[in-house]
């Protein structure tokens, strides 16, 4: 049985409810909430995923690639929110298909990716100035 299968249920049902509402206390390192526009419908996605910040810069390693909805919809709409810590800020997300995806993994949950994730893909939000 693929992974995808096994572990995707648990993330949406239990993993991803409890880290949304950690991050959005700011009890929670490491984590981020990506917020999308919902390709088909308009309406916004969140997701948690794990992150490093460079300056005014997000890393972010997609664990199943163009599979991911969240990556679906950056593709239709690139203008992202993003939360750390409590505070939301805007960006744009590019996509970076030729990035060493398994390398920038080691700074971004890593492990957790190298486990659960099968089709790694590297996304870079750069972030508006901050307000």
């Amino acid at each position: 049985m693929e992974k995808r299968r096994l572990v995707k249920p648990f993330q949406r049902r239990v993993l991803n409810p409890l880290v949304r509402e950690l991050v959005r206390r700011g009890l929670l390192r490491g984590w981020a909430i990506v917020e999308t526009r919902g390709r088909r419908t308009g309406t916004p996605r969140e997701t948690p995923v794990g992150y490093a910040l460079e300056g005014d810069t997000v890393w972010i390693v997609a664990e199943y690639g163009r599979r991911a909805a969240y990556v679906k919809n950056i593709e239709a709409d690139p203008r992202v929110r993003v939360c750390t810590r409590g505070r939301w800020r805007t960006g744009t997300a590019t996509l970076l298909p030729d990035d060493d995806a398994r390398a920038r993994a080691r700074g971004v949950n890593g492990a957790m990716l190298r486990a659960v994730g099968d089709e790694l893909l590297t996304v870079r939000i750069d972030l508006d100035p901050a307000k």
